[in-house]
């Protein structure tokens, strides 16, 4: 289910991993010169631009650069095009949208166990046939995989496919997308909702090996030729291109996930080492639900599961430098039982 939104009310909103600064200045500059005769017409349905746009900063080709609406369409088309009525593993914490997307598609989903420190176990997934699919970041535990563990799994069967969502891409894990050109059994995903601050535009895109990329490409001429529009292109091509924004913005989040981590810590939180834009954390006295309520009553939103293994657990997403402060403000304030 998706985090809650709300409407007309003055909160500071830490539940739904939006990012924490608006878009590039590019980006919005790009939206105020689309013109009326380019809104009359139909948007390029291969959406060229943006995909050279994307290749040339992974150093790939635009064959190998697939996009869609959001790296959730982007999914369900490698769900559609590779997964469907196969078997797929995966962890068991882990992006609630894989079991959807395997019952809908009428895959048989196995759950490997995240080791007690919510780490992923490679070993076990080495020991399987199916086709993986692995959010890394993982989510909601922020814990990442490196490069050369990624490529373990990847090259350990090379008829097997790999799917590594990288929908945190940007705030310090590495990246499997330098994989690409050696594997044809990697597809890589991402979204440009929160490296790029572009939640409310849904673009996101997939790099893998064109003739997978031709056939997610099938896919989506299946449902609809034109998934993104002549808006959302020349605004996601805008982001992309502006490295210096994708920098500076990150590391505004990364300097803050360490303000929130140090905080908590102090106030004695278990937290784990994230590399996304949120933080995974417990409270080391009273319960993870009571602290979501209080924090819910002073108007700070956070998220939080019943799944029993993680039910004390807090996912907070990474806001601005004030809103960390008022946070961590909070927090203290509630365990010192006051208010």
């Amino acid at each position: 289910m998706p985090g809650e939104q709300p409407v007309g009310q003055a909160v500071i909103k830490l539940n739904t991993n939006e990012h924490a600064l608006p878009p590039s200045d590019a980006v919005m500059s790009a939206i105020l010169s689309l013109s009326g005769e380019a809104l009359r017409r139909y948007p390029d349905p291969t959406a060229r631009p943006l995909r050279t746009a994307i290749a040339v900063q992974e150093g790939l080709s635009a064959a190998q650069v697939f996009v869609g609406n959001g790296s959730d369409e982007v999914l369900a088309h490698i769900w559609a095009a590779c997964l469907a009525n196969r078997r797929v593993a995966s962890v068991d914490i882990t992006y609630g949208f894989y079991p959807v997307w395997s019952q809908l598609y009428g895959s048989t989903l196995t759950q490997c166990p995240l080791r007690d420190d919510f780490s992923v176990d490679i070993d076990a997934l080495l020991t399987v046939e199916e086709a993986v699919v692995l959010a890394n970041p993982n989510a909601p535990t922020g814990l990442a995989l490196t490069r050369s563990q990624i490529e373990t799994l990847v090259a350990a069967n090379r008829n097997r496919l790999v799917v590594i969502d990288e929908a945190y891409y940007g705030f310090g894990a590495e990246t499997a997308a330098p994989l690409i050109n050696n594997y044809d059994n990697l597809i890589v995903t991402r979204s440009l909702s929160k490296s790029h601050s572009l939640a409310g535009m849904r673009v996101g895109y997939a790099l893998a090996h064109p003739g997978l990329v031709d056939g997610l490409n099938r896919i989506k001429d299946s449902f609809n030729s034109y998934p993104l529009d002549a808006v959302a292109q020349l605004a996601a091509t805008a982001a992309i291109e502006d490295v210096e924004w994708l920098a500076r913005a990150s590391k505004v989040v990364i300097d803050s996930r360490k303000s929130m981590t140090e905080g908590l810590l102090a106030m004695g939180f278990e937290v784990l080492s994230s590399q996304a834009n949120f933080i995974f954390t417990r409270p080391g006295r009273g319960s993870g639900l009571r602290l979501f309520d209080a924090l819910r009553q002073r108007n700070i939103l956070v998220r939080r599961w019943d799944t029993p293994r993680i039910a004390d657990w807090l996912r907070i997403s990474i806001g601005t430098p004030e809103q960390t402060r008022a946070l961590l403000a909070a927090v203290a304030d509630i365990l010192d039982g006051a208010g």
